[in-house]
């Protein structure tokens, strides 16, 4: 018997990778996000599908905008990483110059859109600072170059946040810029005293700011501050009781009834845990979670110290930004602004994450595949 020729086409085995782990987390995270804000919309002036709208237009620019980066050379990119971060950088001080939004300047209008710079200064830190250290990884012991220098680009970023103020974002930047510098081997002796300084900073400018320390005193005890600074945790954490373990439907939320301000941003996962429940927030903090370790198995195979602290930066963004909104809404940490990635209204972050992860897929498409490992002698190779 002759056998058709498309049976003696070997298939090629499906192979699961970190990577594409990653994407259907995110394309889940979204699908449920525009869910949720169909439902926070409802009762808002606008119509049941303002917000809807609005973030459907985002999500094709981040999309598009993920695309590009997707298939874009990242080393032929690394010789603009100076140009985009001062025009960043030029943005953060324009910023500051136009008309106060509920008391920050934040917002730049840009061909009809209002996009948020300090969302796209996260980018630009990360993509400089993987250029530089990676530029000068022989040097990095050496206390001007591989130190000082890298943390004056930490604090101009940060501090021009501050001014807008974005306190939030600013701690961000810190953060990430620091954790950057240590896993490109910058000395434990220089970052040990930036770190404590950097605390000591954040903390005069909270104590020196009443709203900041209100809301941290509010943190400390929410029902005791549940009708001033603490009046957002407080339905927050009704919203989540009201919820239980399977929600009250879409659509059928309390909360969003003008209860709780800033339902659609930064406050969408309490809306999220009213209507849907203990099961889908404990499926997105899981999605998170899965996001972040296959970003580890993914960012083990990175050919170079550039594209690693890029990668590795792109996923801190993520997770720590998911780590202190889901903080903030559960009462877990002090009331501060941030998006949920993929979830909340906001077109710049979600324009920011599409970018993120572009960069992740660009990496999975031009990083070399690891070779099976057959031999005990081999893992031992590949681990070291």
């Amino acid at each position: 018997m002759v056998s058709s020729p498309s049976a003696a086409v070997p298939r090629r085995p499906l192979t699961i990778t970190p990577a594409s782990v990653i994407v259907v987390c995110v394309v889940a995270l979204v699908s449920i996000g525009l869910a949720v804000l169909f439902s926070a919309s409802s009762p808002l002036k606008g119509g049941p599908y303002a917000f809807l709208y609005k973030q459907l237009i985002f999500l094709a620019l981040a999309i598009g905008a993920g695309w590009l980066i997707a298939i874009a050379d990242l080393e032929q990119l690394r010789k603009f990483a100076w140009v985009a971060a001062g025009l960043v950088l030029f943005g953060l001080v324009l910023v500051l110059f136009t008309r106060p939004v509920n008391g920050s300047r934040r917002w730049l209008g840009v061909g009809g859109l209002g996009l948020q710079i300090s969302e796209f200064a996260k980018l630009a830190l990360v993509f400089a600072l993987a250029h530089y250290l990676a530029l000068n990884q022989s040097r990095l012991h050496d206390f001007w170059r591989g130190f000082v220098l890298p943390l004056a680009w930490i604090g101009l970023f940060a501090g021009l946040v501050i001014v807008e103020p974005d306190f939030g974002a600013a701690l961000l930047l810190g953060t990430i810029g620091l954790l950057l510098l240590f896993l490109a081997g910058a000395r434990l002796k220089f970052l040990l005293p930036s770190i404590g300084l950097a605390l000591l900073g954040f903390g005069l400018l909270v104590l020196a700011n009443p709203v900041r320390l209100q809301r941290v005193l509010s943190f400390l005890d929410p029902e005791a501050n549940r009708q001033g600074a603490g009046y957002q945790p407080w339905q927050a954490l009704l919203a989540f009781a009201a919820g239980g373990v399977d929600g009250v439907g879409l659509g059928n939320g309390r909360q969003q009834n003008a209860f709780l301000p800033e339902a659609h941003t930064d406050y969408i996962f309490a809306i999220l845990g009213e209507e849907l429940g203990l099961i889908f927030t404990l499926l997105v903090v899981a999605l998170f979670v899965t996001i972040f370790v296959a970003g580890l198995m993914h960012v083990r195979r990175a050919p170079n110290l550039f594209q690693f602290l890029l990668v590795t930066g792109s996923l801190l963004l993520i997770s720590l930004q998911a780590i202190i909104n889901l903080g903030v809404v559960t009462s877990l940490l002090p009331s501060k602004g941030m998006s949920l990635p993929f979830i909340s209204a906001g077109g710049s972050n979600l324009l920011l994450m599409g970018l993120l992860v572009g960069i992740i897929i660009n990496t999975a498409r031009t990083w070399e595949r690891p070779k099976p490992l057959v031999r005990k002698r081999a893992l031992t190779e590949v681990v070291a």
